[in-house]
């Protein structure tokens, strides 16, 4: 049985280990774009760049005539309490996703269906999705929310409870429906405080022109810690003990699975190879704490996508993940018939700690021993703290006008603070000196369809009513602790961070006259989460064109569901324009008949 047993309020994990030295890996290096061929253009594994339509790589998905033709697909999500789960052997209480229900294959990877991680969704670019999402769960409600999806016109299909939505009470179900505008890898979960560490999640894959050629396309790989204890018992680990530290995680999954770290129980996952052939592999990092920087022993990746935009082809020999980002990256199997290593090397005790020290998988090439273990462990990867990699170049480019950049104006300021629940020093997050507390029972977008801009201050709104211009952000770090930053219905650009080789011990602060010229405004890195190191800065910016309630929040679940997070208003007058906000309702009405009497009451932010 799950529910929020936790003992107090507004604790945040915390752990003040020294900075690991940074030695980054060699810059990437860029190879060649392949652009569209034709007439005909035919979208083939000579011609990726090539779609359908007369739409291609270097089409703008942002503009009205950006996206393609498409279906509607269905997806049925039956979220479901599993009393064991053993993806390493060992068994655990869980959240799982379509149990008991029919396998669907997942391109040239293990399935996905009713396990973990949950089932793919996947469409082509211009599709409309429609998800039906069953809670099955008897004593707790969810939302799920669709990782990097535009929502163009539908932010009430976000999937954020106490935003977008009411949760969905315990055997009760939502449809969302949306239309896939972009096209890449991402991954869905619930935003039901940190629920989706039970589980509840799962890979997306919206197939569409790509930057370079590839012959096979392995589908998603989904990297993600594992911890012995339920979310709600680990978070509340992270909170009541005494140095504030978050518990390790117990393990780290591959697509699922992995052995135990103990030496007992559990499976490799194997990936396989084609020799001589070129293979796109969907990285994401779904994890709640752990950061990894990704290597494949003998190769490299050349790098076609950063969360869900197409960039320049970068060749790169190891990657960076933060909490919720995605690559899309070419494997060429060019080396001898063998098995290696893929290595999530853990990146520092600031970015998350294991038990299992040395996570990893194996890639063996067809005709090697099937049950084969690598014997070369490849030149230990130097660990860096928490760097995101850049100077990624998006295919489709964006310029932010470095002629109305205010940073004095627009700060995200982000503290820790400090207070006391039952005699105990606890802490919280805060951003511009307000914690963001949801309420499951009133989301902002109801505010909005009855005209109220009473928005109580623990909901921590900015408003942005103005359409159509550029908004820039400075995120400003004061603590030692490094956050990934999410934004809901945007890419972001990313105009730039402080620099992370000094490892300061006190905050550096961004100032405008001597920094800006370090700040990138053509066409500069673009994705929707980005590291914000510690003690320092990151500087970024989005065009104010799509009408919600949109979230940025740290995609470490303890920090979002300890305050830590914002809510952009944008365009409040288009809003009940562009979607129609009564199907904010009976979701609402069901969920406050069903609150009334529930053991679980909310116990942190909500999100």
């Amino acid at each position: 049985m799950f529910g929020h047993d936790w003992t107090s309020k507004l604790v945040v994990g915390l752990s003040l280990a020294t900075l690991a030295t940074s030695n980054p890996v060699a810059a990437p290096q860029a190879t060649t774009t392949i652009t569209p061929s034709g007439p005909p253009c035919t979208h083939s594994a000579t011609n990726r760049a090539c779609w359908r339509n007369g739409f291609n790589i270097t089409t703008d998905y942002e503009t009205s005539l950006g996206t393609p033709p498409g279906i509607t697909r269905v997806y049925n999500l039956v979220i479901t309490n599993v009393s064991s789960f053993s993806p390493d052997g060992v068994s655990k209480p869980a959240m799982l996703i379509n149990v008991g229900l029919p396998a669907v294959t997942c391109s040239m990877l293990t399935s996905f269906e009713g396990t973990f991680p949950g089932p793919l969704i996947t469409a082509d670019w211009g599709d409309f999705l429609q998800i039906n999402v069953h809670n099955n769960l008897p004593q707790n409600g969810t939302s799920i929310h669709w990782h990097g999806m535009r929502q163009l016109g539908t932010n009430d299909q976000d999937g954020v409870n106490g935003v977008t939505e009411c949760p969905i009470p315990p055997n009760h179900v939502k449809s969302y429906t949306f239309r896939a505008t972009q096209y890449g890898t991402s991954w869905y979960h619930s935003h039901f405080s940190a629920q989706y560490g039970n589980g509840v999640l799962g890979p997306m894959q919206i197939n569409g022109p790509a930057s370079a050629n590839y012959d096979i396309d392995l589908g998603p790989y989904v990297i993600s810690d594992w911890y012995r204890t339920t979310a709600d018992e680990a978070a509340s680990i992270a909170e009541i003990v005494t140095n504030g530290a978050p518990p390790a995680s117990s393990n780290v999954l591959f697509n699922g699975t992995n052995i135990n770290p103990s030496g007992s129980g559990g499976q490799y996952n194997r990936v396989t190879l084609t020799p001589g052939r070129k293979h796109r592999l969907r990285l994401i990092n779904t994890s709640v704490e752990n950061h990894f920087s990704v290597s494949l022993v003998g190769h490299n990746f050349t790098v076609i996508s950063t969360d869900m935009v197409a960039i320049e082809p970068l060749v790169a020999s190891s990657l960076f993940m933060a909490v919720g980002q995605r690559y899309d990256v070419i494997i060429e199997s060019n080396q001898n018939v063998d098995s290696y290593w893929f290595n999530a090397t853990l990146v520092g005790g600031l970015c998350g700690v294991s038990v299992n020290t040395a996570p990893a998988a194996i890639f063996s090439y067809q005709g090697a021993p099937a049950a084969g273990v690598p014997s070369d462990p490849g030149v230990p990867l130097t660990t860096t703290p928490c760097i995101d990699n850049t100077g990624f170049v998006p295919i489709v480019p964006r310029q932010a006008p470095q002629s109305e950049f205010a940073a004095s104006q627009d700060v995200l300021d982000i503290q820790l603070e400090t207070t006391t629940v039952n005699s105990t020093a606890v802490f919280r997050w805060e951003i511009n000196g307000e914690s963001n507390d949801v309420k499951w029972d009133k989301p902002t977008l109801e505010y909005v369809r009855d005209g109220d801009t009473s928005y109580p201050p623990e909901a921590n709104v900015i408003i942005l009513d103005e359409p159509d211009v550029w908004t820039f952000w400075v995120v400003q770090n004061n603590a030692i602790i490094p956050h990934p930053i999410h934004l809901h219905g945007h890419d972001f650009l990313l105009l730039g961070t402080s620099d992370t080789d000094a490892n300061p011990t006190e905050p550096v602060i961004f100032n405008e006259a001597s920094d800006i010229g370090g700040l990138n405004f053509n066409n500069p890195t673009r994705r929707d989460v980005a590291m914000l190191p510690p003690f320092g800065w990151l500087v970024i910016a989005w065009k104010t064109d799509n009408p919600g309630a949109w979230l940025v929040h740290c995609h470490i679940a303890w920090h979002v569901s300890q305050d830590l997070s914002v809510q952009f208003l944008e365009m409040r007058d288009q809003i009940p324009k562009a979607m129609d906000l009564g199907q904010l309702e009976p979701q609402c009405s069901d969920w406050e008949a069903y609150y009334e009497t529930s053991y679980w009451k909310i116990a942190d932010s909500g999100l």
